[in-house]
């Protein structure tokens, strides 16, 4: 047990930090906590600490950095349950030996812990490949919060009956429970891998709505198919254009057939780099740690900032032109992606404070004139008091206080870290 002295900017922290090693110890942190009127928070390594919350400090700080390992991993059926403090990297490191893999490229996987990322529903470029975590879990155990243990789903791929709970605490933000394990579906580890960076040195975004519909609408099957802001590819390649990042995964015969397809269709006026295996690894791993990290977050004046804009597919290419434009007007500098095959915007915002909110609520307008939203992913806590992070409430959200109500009436877990104040 740790109690912490000082406030942390991004908030979400607790007067004292308890690290339980058990799900036994689990439980008696949230009974305590129910019989003594507790507020918990719950974090895995600290990643995602500037996602969400109103509350500075809990009373209880609950963390499962030390609640880690594999449960059970049957390597025939490409299942694997595993406890939720373990990291991605950790979990991927070890499956590697058996040729297989999770189909999720999460931020920072070397600090993203697996209930982190099932309680965030993250995903990264290769959703439009393989989905999100709503995608790859097939069963949870959870703590309520009163201390009794709940199961949802199963431990098969094929588990079809009934209304599939998992959904209901995926994407939750560790509101309805405390995730214990998850058993997710694997798949094997790819044969072949190839990036393709297209480049559009003319700036026109037309062009790259047309190409992109070809693409979408060939015999080609990329796992992402990423746009690149000028600022971001400048970061990431060196040149300070558009730029559309296709990845392929197969066999070498399949990967090659659909970079020479690209090749033909692509418009004459682009360019075009071919990054294979170990090239088109270390790309990815670059950009997987773009976003700010909760755990490296400092409390100086230029502040950093994620948010993540929900759009219809083709419509992230006036996003990010949009986005682009806020540069100068309001005196960031911004670094945004996002998926053509999916619609999911990330975009990263550097400036002061005033300046980051401006661009937050014009960018929300904006998504919403397109029937999208923005959801703010990182925002120091101070901000955070400033800005609704998840918009305005959802027609649905009575339906959602509901839930709240009935598993944790007594508000213990993440208080107001989720929609509407849950």
């Amino acid at each position: 047990m740790i109690e912490e002295e000082n406030d942390h900017p991004l908030g979400n922290s607790g007067y004292i930090t308890v690290f339980p090693q058990t799900e036994e110890e689990i439980q008696g942190i949230l009974e305590y906590a129910g019989e003594h009127d507790k507020k918990i928070a719950i974090q895995g390594s600290g990643s995602k600490r500037g996602f969400g919350g109103q509350t500075d400090k809990a009373d209880i700080l609950l963390s499962l950095s030390k609640y880690k390992g594999i449960v059970e991993h049957t390597v025939g059926n490409m299942t694997i349950t595993v406890k939720a403090g373990t990291t991605f990297h950790e979990l991927q490191t070890y499956l590697a030996q058996h040729q297989q893999r999770v189909s999720l490229d999460p931020a920072w996987p070397e600090h993203a812990t697996i209930g982190g990322i099932v309680a965030s529903n993250e995903s990264g470029p290769k959703r439009l490949g393989y989905g999100s975590s709503r995608d790859v879990v097939i069963g949870l155990r959870l703590v309520y919060p009163d201390g009794s243990i709940i199961r949802s789903g199963g431990k098969v791929v094929k588990n079809v009956a009934g209304y599939d709970m998992n959904k209901l605490f995926i994407g939750s933000m560790g509101t309805l429970g405390v995730v214990s394990e998850v058993v997710l579906k694997l798949r094997p580890l790819a044969k072949y891998e190839s990036l393709v960076l297209l480049t559009f040195p003319d700036g026109n975004l037309e062009t790259v709505r047309l190409f992109a519909n070809s693409l979408l609408e060939s015999v080609l099957e990329p796992v992402a198919l990423e746009l690149l802001n000028p600022a971001l590819s400048e970061k990431l390649t060196g040149n300070k254009v558009y730029t559309l990042a296709i990845s392929f995964e197969d066999v070498e015969n399949a990967v090659h057939y659909q970079e020479e397809f690209v090749k033909r269709i692509s418009p004459s006026q682009t360019h075009m780099e071919i990054l294979q295996q170990e090239k088109a690894h270390a790309f990815w791993e670059r950009f997987c740690i773009l976003k700010p990290n909760g755990i490296q977050s400092s409390a100086e004046p230029e502040t950093t900032v994620t948010v993540k804009i929900s759009v219809t597919n083709l419509d992230v290419l006036q996003v990010l032109k949009e986005s682009d434009l806020l540069q100068d007007s309001h005196n960031l500098v911004i670094h945004g992606h996002g998926g053509l095959g999916h619609g999911l915007c990330q975009v990263i915002l550097e400036g002061t404070g005033d300046d980051i909110l401006r661009a937050i609520t014009y960018l929300r307008q904006f998504a919403e004139s397109l029937n999208g939203y923005l959801i703010v992913t990182h925002l120091p806590f101070a901000l955070r008091q400033q800005i609704s992070v998840w918009g305005n409430q959802p027609s649905y959200f009575y339906l959602l206080e509901g839930i709240k109500a009935k598993v944790d009436p007594k508000r213990i877990l993440n208080h107001k870290r989720f929609v509407g104040g849950i």
